[in-house]
């Protein structure tokens, strides 16, 4: 007797061999996409310095990475604010000379019996390279960045207005020695009068030392016009230890940081600040 197909067979075995077909470019492309993507990626990194990111500043390097920090702050009548991500997230490199941050809400937890607990506002940050070179072709780099934020915060945990933050940040390095340095502002899109301007220094020095150490020493600075700190300045000397890039997998790996934010201005809105950090650059 014939080894006969039935209809429904031969159809199904089309269907199958349809799929099967379209399934296969289209998982090409996505390979060749994220291939294309990673390649890109590491080729624009290659062309700058290989500094780690410091605690508190935003590199003008361009990175690509998960990142969440952790912070513990004094405040006034002797009570403590720990902020959790404290405004960290997600870095991505989609183009030649850009970065692109996602940061998600922090949330802040307080222990004074009248202030509530919530989030805080919702920011993102985009950087423009402008010109760098890696160690092997002079060791410097100079950014463009433009961030804002947008008042998602609960509780007054955050700013009554949404921002726009201008920066401009650029570095030099020496063997194993470099200075970083950022130059910025926040400007309240409305309520001016409430929120108040800044402008935020911070300028970072930087040793590396047995390969995956590098300690650190950071000015951290803000300066305030209008609002409630209008004509106040508030400045930190902030020592810490950064350690990585630690190998994983491939391009993924591993970064871990601490620091501690001290006041070395008159009244400071906080002080002695542990900052936690981790990121996993991929």
């Amino acid at each position: 007797m014939p080894a006969v197909l039935s209809n429904r067979k031969v159809i199904s075995l089309f269907i199958f061999l349809l799929s099967a077909a379209a399934t296969l470019p289209a998982q090409q492309a996505q390979q060749s996409f994220v291939a294309n993507w990673l390649g890109r990626v590491s080729s624009t990194q290659a062309a700058q310095p290989h500094w780690v990111t410091p605690i508190v500043l935003v590199t003008p390097r361009l990175e690509q990475e998960f990142r969440t920090d952790f912070v513990r702050q004094l405040v006034a009548g002797g009570h403590q604010v720990w902020v959790y991500d404290n405004g960290k997230g997600l870095e991505l490199i989609p183009a030649r000379h850009i970065e692109m941050l996602f940061n998600l809400p922090p949330y802040q937890q307080h222990d004074a019996p009248s202030t509530q607990d919530g989030l805080g506002d919702v920011s993102f940050l985009m950087k423009y390279r402008i010109f760098a070179a890696n160690e092997k072709s002079g060791n410097y780099i100079l950014t463009a960045y433009i961030g804002g934020s947008v008042p998602t915060g609960t509780y007054k945990n955050g700013a009554a207005s949404a921002q726009v933050l201008p920066s401009i940040g650029g570095g030099k390095g020496w063997k194993n020695f470099d200075l970083e340095s950022t130059l910025g502002g926040t400007l309240p899109v409305d309520s001016t009068q409430t929120v108040g301007r800044s402008v935020i220094w911070n300028t970072v020095a930087q040793y590396r030392t047995h390969k995956f150490f590098w300690p650190e020493l950071e000015s951290n600075a803000t300066y305030f016009y209008g609002g409630p700190n209008d004509g106040k300045r508030q400045n930190f000397l902030t020592p810490g230890l950064m350690l990585g890039r630690f190998p994983l997998h491939n391009r993924i790996g591993a970064t871990f940081g601490a620091g501690m934010q001290i006041a070395t201005s008159h009244d400071p809105l906080y002080n002695h600040a542990l900052i936690l950090t981790g990121r996993i650059p991929f």
